[in-house]
Parts: C-alpha cells; structure tokens; sequence
C-alpha cells in the first residue's frame, strides 16, 4: 500500500465517527462507540507504522533539539507529512470524543463546536470551552456544582 493510498484511507476512517458525534449525538450507536477507545487503534497503529518508517537517525537527532527549519525539511517528505496528518487526524478526534462525551454528560450544546473541531482541532477545544462557560454562567445549563448552587 503506497503512502497517498494509507493518507486517504485514514481520512475517510474518521468521517463515519465525525457525523455521528455531529449529527446523531444521542444515537446509541454512537454513545457505545465514542465511549469506546477502539476508534483510535487503528489510527494509532498507522500512526506508529508511518512514524517508524518515517524517521531516520538523522532526522531523529534534529527532531530531539527541534528547530523550526528542521521541522520544516522534516515535513517536506511524503511519510512524514502523512505521518503529521494523521497525527492531527487521532488527537482531534480524540479532543472532539471529549467535546462529545462532555456535552452528553452536561447537556452543553456542542454541535458548533464538534464541527469546528473536526477542521481546526484547538479552535473546536475553545469553541467548547467558551460555550461551556457561557452555558454554565449565563444559561444555567450544565452539571456544574456553580449550576447547582446557582439555582437553590
């Protein structure tokens, strides 16, 4: 299998994963599933396979004292460009598992948030951070102690 093909392939395996959490949020389906670590192994897996094959001593040595041009050269190969995107790929669904799980358990709106996440992983963090924060200050919505005592 080539490097553009295990890209591609890790691309869509997330897609199924981001529509559920988005669109069917309280499917049982999904709740089981996003409860569930299995939806990273696989990913995970391919990250580790890319990483191994990705990294030379060379460029092990310049990664262990990063410098931004470094970096950069690091990144201009095939394996290692894919070997980062799937890294982002893994860790913004994780975040986005955690925005979803967060917004079961609260009842905070998160629809915004996941979407955002799914593009701009951090941007989705903070859009749920701040959405949280006005839900829980403002709208009185939340299973937060501050909810709770707020409305006694």
């Amino acid at each position: 299998m080539t490097i553009s093909q295990i890209f591609n392939i890790a691309n869509l395996v997330v897609i199924p994963f981001w529509l559920s959490m988005i669109f069917l949020p309280k499917w049982k389906v999904t709740q089981k599933v996003m409860e569930s670590y299995l939806p990273f192994v696989p990913l995970a897996l391919t990250y580790v396979y890319l990483f191994i094959i990705s990294v030379t001593p060379e460029n092990a040595q310049a990664l262990s004292n990063p410098q931004l041009a470094d970096i950069a050269r690091f990144f201009s190969d095939e394996k290692a460009a894919a070997t980062g995107w799937i890294h982002f790929l893994v860790m913004d669904l994780f975040v986005g598992r955690y925005i979803y799980l967060e917004g079961l358990k609260t009842g905070v709106w998160t629809f915004h948030s996941l979407a955002l996440c799914l593009f701009a992983g951090p941007m989705g963090l903070l859009s749920h951070i701040l959405t949280y924060w006005v839900s829980t200050k403002f709208l009185k919505i939340g299973n937060t102690e501050e909810s709770i005592s707020a409305s006694s």
